[in-house]
């Protein structure tokens, strides 16, 4: 019998077949799993050979390690995460991944495993975003790991399994929001008008100073954003992206509310904050929560969220004939998709004005029906 030109096959007492061979480390290598016939261990020795032939050999060893603890690392050296994000990394991974994929090691985790993961957490009633979010940062992790040689392909291949599929959320009308800004305590009428008509979210409102409040010229200047961590602290820091740092104008309209507001509610000095509560305490969103519900009931609305104030604020921008790069401009976006939407949303209901007044016109242009008392009573039209 001829001796293979590399590795070795054996046959084992149970009748199935061992692979064997020599690593580029020196080390005496052993097939993950034995062969029912000795071709297809001489097949899976040639596909090996061929491997280190390329340069694409990996060393096994190294994948072995726990999926807990290379996720758990890889949060560890994300360089300039900000505080919420690592946060939201960590409860990821220690709510729904963890419990699954944990024990396992990062080189035995296939793409049937992730199915198999993704749809009871959906079937559960996991909100499919948090299962998005979840799933982004495995696929994260699993790049990082690709990079460093512990696996060859990256399992997350689901399609679209990392989009987020939000409900379309609703849109206040102007009435009511003016109706929520009278029905709130008076030191946050200015906070529900500014998060509509200057399209802020409630860490910039929150955040803002007056030195960044310019009222003569009807500017906001939006440098920081507030997070509140688990542990109840509050930090302030500058937008996710350069985009989030810009200039808003603000309807001049509010401009006089806007004087009292400062005059009567805001904290004093050049960094004092334009939104406290009723102590002088930073704004918390657990606070404001009682507020916010208060402010709902007794204007009888239900279902909104404060951020539907800026969703309502940047469909009407884009309403108004707000062109893509302004409307990424006013709402702080580097990238055009959430733009799109907004002007996707102002198109549909251009259009519906548009089928208004093709009917109108429609109606105009019927020929008029003959008066009968104008027509010829024999009907000989003479």
């Amino acid at each position: 019998m001829s001796r293979r030109r590399f590795g070795r096959v054996r046959k084992l007492p149970s009748g199935r077949f061992q692979a064997r061979y020599p690593g580029p480390d020196g080390t005496d290598r052993t097939a993950p799993h034995t062969f029912a016939a000795k071709k297809e261990a001489e097949i899976w020795l040639t596909k090996k050979e061929a491997e280190l032939l390329a340069g694409d050999w990996l060393n096994p060893d190294l994948g072995k390690v726990s999926f807990k603890e290379y996720g758990g690392t890889w949060i560890d050296e994300r360089p300039g995460l900000r505080p919420k994000t690592v946060q939201l990394y960590e409860d990821l991974l220690r709510i729904h991944l963890v419990p699954t994929f944990g024990n396992c090691s990062v080189s035995e985790i296939k793409v049937a495993n992730i199915r198999k993961w993704r749809k009871p957490l959906l079937d559960n009633g996991v909100g499919p975003v948090t299962v998005a979010k979840a799933y982004r940062l495995l696929k994260a992790i699993f790049n990082t790991a690709v990079e460093d040689g512990l696996i060859k392909v990256n399992p997350c291949t689901i399609k679209k399994a990392g989009k987020e599929d939000s409900p379309e959320r609703p849109v206040l009308t102007m009435k009511q929001v003016f109706v929520l800004a009278d029905a709130i305590e008076p030191r946050f009428r200015m906070l529900i008008l500014l998060a509509t008509f200057a399209s802020l979210r409630w860490g910039e409102l929150a955040a803002l100073q007056r030195k960044n409040l310019d009222v003569d010229a009807g500017t906001i200047r939006v440098v920081g954003t507030t997070t509140e961590l688990k542990d109840g602290s509050v930090t302030i820091g500058p937008p996710k992206s350069e985009a989030g740092k810009r200039l808003v104008s603000i309807p001049a309209t509010l401009l006089p509310d806007l004087r009292k507001h400062m005059e009567t509610y805001a904290e004093k000095g050049e960094h004092g904050h334009v939104f406290i509560g009723p102590k002088g305490a930073r704004l918390r969103r657990a606070n404001f929560t009682r507020v916010w519900a208060a402010a709902l009931k007794k204007a009888k609305l239900s279902g909104f969220h404060f951020h539907d104030l800026r969703h309502t604020g940047n469909t009407l921008a884009a309403q108004s004939g707000a062109t893509l790069r302004d409307l990424m401009t006013r709402m702080g976006h580097s990238s055009t998709r959430a733009a799109l939407i907004y002007q996707h949303t102002a198109m549909e209901r251009d259009r519906a004005i548009a089928d208004a007044l093709g009917k109108l016109a429609e109606e105009a242009l019927k020929p008029e029906e003959p008066d009968p008392d104008e027509q010829d009573p024999d009907g000989s039209g003479t």
